[in-house]
């Protein structure tokens, strides 16, 4: 099922077929350098258990950002609970070679959008490594303002938020 569409993305539920596609996007250590470390057996878990999901819960979940024009896999995104009620996080982590070229940007700002569209969600957040220039830039030009930073699994990390309108 399709999330949402951009001008050049397709925002959509992985299909249980595209688990190898999904684990060989985490193969590369660049794509990873900036995201918690997993191992196979939990990128596996974690998987299944959005694919499962997807059964109960439209507004929340783990989904493939797909290239629109030829179909091709760019990366992943998410959109979860945070900390308190009416709090939501968005993630993502995209291909090498889709750095650069605006496409985060037009997927985080597509997917605030789609938060927002939950009456109960009144903020939307987002976190990076201090190191992670780039995804902080992205954050910054999809509309979230840096905030203090917070400690994640004893990791200081920046703290990106956007409120409701």
């Amino acid at each position: 099922m399709i999330i949402l569409e951009t001008p050049r993305l397709i925002i959509r539920e992985f299909l249980p077929e595209e688990q190898d596609i999904y684990l060989n996007h985490f193969a590369d250590e660049e794509v990873c350098r900036h995201i918690p470390k997993r191992t196979t057996d939990e990128r596996i878990k974690i998987f299944l258990i959005a694919t499962v999901n997807y059964q109960t819960n439209k507004k929340l979940g783990i989904w493939g950002i797909f290239n629109k024009a030829n179909g091709e896999f760019i990366g992943s995104c998410l959109l979860r609970l945070f900390d308190e009620p009416g709090k939501v996080e968005i993630g993502y982590s995209m291909d090498r070679k889709y750095w650069g070229q605006g496409i985060a940007t037009e997927m985080a700002t597509a997917l605030i959008e789609y938060a927002f569209k939950d009456a109960e969600v009144n903020e939307v957040v987002a976190v990076t490594t201090l190191e992670n220039i780039a995804s902080q830039r992205v954050l910054e030009k999809a509309g979230l303002i840096r905030s203090d930073n917070v400690i994640r699994n004893e990791e200081e990390l920046a703290y990106f938020r956007k409120s409701r309108a």
